[in-house]
């Protein structure tokens, strides 16, 4: 079943532009919440899973088309085709837990917090940027949020701060986003070695695409994913789907396990990217793609709801999200 349980108080089901402090050390300024992007607390699990899973791929599309006209600076990665994983992973985590992701991160930043104007503006380069512009699209620093654009340059980070939790007997989770790409990099491998070791509270969650950047992961990757991490003892869940309902199924139980003092554990979930690496640069066989958008996210889990419901949580979601993008643009 999917978890009944609402999202963090961050991201508590508010009405259309209300605005909730942000939490944390930091102030930050506001968060701006839409329950028409982030769920409605009368809905149902199903509606609200698909509803959060469309507002991920909608503002994935909306930046790469401001990214073509131009009010982008540098460089941005999408999570198109990916949404499932992060929407799955945050709706288990509590208000207490930390996360921490990659170049890929928006995703997983908009599953956790909702703050679509925060996140936009942030990478327009504005002052009204979770970082006030000075982050842009790979580096967030936010409360109970981190990422940056190095490769496992993430983990240590987010082991530091399942260690802190352990020490101050804290009842709190440490996730760790990372891809298949980065799992040839040795500080990886040295932070799961202290993870094992110290039993920390830290859940890795592996999304494998099944490409970096344009080369398969046949070609740069000896042995096995799973078998990486089993070497340190460290508890391996392998599932290859892109189905919403199944990994929120198995990411609360690799959760649980983790809060309940089981040490650290592995989610390797073989999903897939539909979109470019970044921006254009694409040389994947375009067959394989044709046939992945036949089994992404929203194919999936949108067969669970009516067509009527699907195109009025469409149309919402729209609005919502068009709104965020007017008030962006006026942004100094």
């Amino acid at each position: 079943m999917v978890s009944t349980a609402s999202p963090p108080a961050l991201i508590a089901h508010a009405g259309p532009g209300v605005q909730t402090p942000r939490p944390g050390p930091t102030d930050l300024g506001p968060v701006t919440t839409d329950e028409r992007l982030t769920g409605k607390a009368s809905e149902p699990d199903d509606h609200r899973l698909y509803r959060r899973m469309r507002f991920i791929r909608r503002f994935e599309e909306t930046l790469l088309a401001l990214f073509e006209e131009g009010l982008l600076n540098g460089t941005t990665h999408a999570c198109i085709g990916q949404e499932a994983d992060a929407v799955a992973v945050m709706e288990h985590l509590a208000d207490g837990d930390h996360v921490f992701s990659n170049h890929r991160c928006h995703g997983h930043y908009l599953a956790r917090t909702g703050d679509a104007l925060g996140l936009i503006a942030e990478i327009m380069g504005k002052e009204a940027g979770m970082c006030h512009g000075i982050g842009g699209s790979q580096h967030i620093c936010a409360p109970g949020f981190k990422s940056n654009g190095v490769q496992g340059g993430i983990v240590p980070a987010a082991a530091g701060i399942a260690m802190a939790g352990q020490l101050d007997g804290a009842d709190m989770v440490s996730v760790v986003f990372i891809g298949d790409g980065t799992l040839g990099e040795g500080m990886v491998y040295e932070t799961m070695n202290m993870a094992s070791l110290w039993q920390l509270p830290l859940l890795v969650v592996c999304e494998d695409n099944a490409w970096a950047q344009s080369t398969p992961v046949a070609t740069n990757l000896a042995g096995g994913m799973a078998a990486r991490f089993e070497a340190f003892d460290v508890p391996v869940r392998e599932v290859d789907s892109t189905d919403v309902v199944e990994l929120s199924e198995i990411a609360k139980a690799e959760i649980d396990a983790v809060r309940s003092g089981g040490g650290p554990r592995v989610l390797l979930i073989h999903t897939y990217r539909l979109c470019h690496h970044s921006k254009s640069d694409d040389e994947r066989p375009e067959e394989e793609i044709a046939a992945r958008w036949l089994v992404e996210p929203l194919v999936v889990h949108g067969r669970r709801l009516s067509e009527a419901d699907r195109r009025a949580i469409d149309e919402e979601v729209e609005t919502a999200l068009g709104e965020v993008v007017a008030t962006a643009r006026a942004l100094p």
